[in-house]
């Protein structure tokens, strides 16, 4: 299966050239890029430049970008209006959500890339229907917009009462929206099962998300490490019984006092696929 790395890795660091580098010297053909603005400022025309400059003469692949979950550069911390939530229920807000995500889906006129993934909600967020309506606005346009740019928007399961595998296919069904899905292994772990989240979603798959955790906190743990609770054997197979439909994509946290971690990160897609 194809390997792609999410840049969520290092996601503390800003993203150059360098990192990019290190990333095709480990063996690892394609990225997809964490929109955190210490990261990736997609408000930064300059630092989009640059990258555009070195992904065309680059090897690596640009696979996907990860919409922004906060509109600052600390990690939402500056205060609650920071949080980009496409579910917002007021309208003027949410058109302010759209928009920042309508920033991410210009790089692709600068660097070309496949998918952009997507939250519906919160991590924690209670469904509700006004909610859920305003997804629909919200993805309804965004769907249109990056269309217009080569990208496909893919809605990924998260931790929250709307986002559930049955809740995006059933939200999928009474919207008509054709769009695809990002399964997230881990968030699923903590739902309602690796299984049975990948059974209900499994025709809509376009891309994973691979990183475990205990089964109640969102941890991003390298598969197979310690504190780690999934059954990574029976997920691969899950995985490989759609061979090629979708890429093996590691999205984990940087292992406090790891020298090497996007070595690691090669040798754990080895791990996997020896399974």
């Amino acid at each position: 299966m194809q390997h792609v790395l999410s840049t969520h890795l290092f996601v503390n660091h800003r993203l150059t050239t360098v990192w990019l580098e290190r990333v095709w010297q480990a063996g690892i053909p394609a990225v997809e890029v964490y929109c955190a603005r210490q990261h990736l400022d997609y408000r930064d025309a300059a630092q989009i430049r640059e990258l555009g400059h070195w992904f065309r003469d680059a090897e690596l692949k640009l696979h996907s970008l990860h919409a922004p979950m906060y509109n600052d550069d600390i990690w939402g911390r500056s205060g609650p209006q920071a949080v980009v939530d496409i579910t917002e229920p007021v309208k003027s807000k949410r058109l302010e959500m759209v928009d920042e995500v309508k920033r991410v889906l210009e790089i692709a006129e600068t660097i070309p890339f496949r998918y952009l993934i997507q939250h519906l909600g919160v991590s924690g967020a209670e469904y509700s229907d006004a909610r859920i309506d305003a997804g629909f606005s919200s993805l309804e346009e965004l769907s249109v917009f990056a269309r217009q740019r080569g990208v496909e928007v893919l809605i990924e399961n998260t931790p929250n009462r709307m986002a559930t595998a049955e809740r995006l296919i059933h939200f999928l069904e009474i919207t008509h929206l054709n769009l695809g899905l990002c399964f997230d292994i881990g968030h699923a772990n903590m739902n309602e099962g690796v299984e049975a989240a990948y059974r209900v979603m499994e025709s809509r798959i376009r891309c994973t998300h691979l990183h475990d955790n205990d089964g109640q906190s969102d941890q991003h743990l390298f598969p197979m490490s310690a504190g780690g609770t999934i059954d990574w054997k029976q997920a691969i197979g899950l995985l490989r019984s759609h061979d090629n439909q979708y890429p093996l994509l590691l999205e984990l946290k940087e292992p406090a006092e790891t020298p090497n971690p996007i070595e690691m990160a090669a040798e754990t897609f080895d791990k996997l696929e020896n399974l």
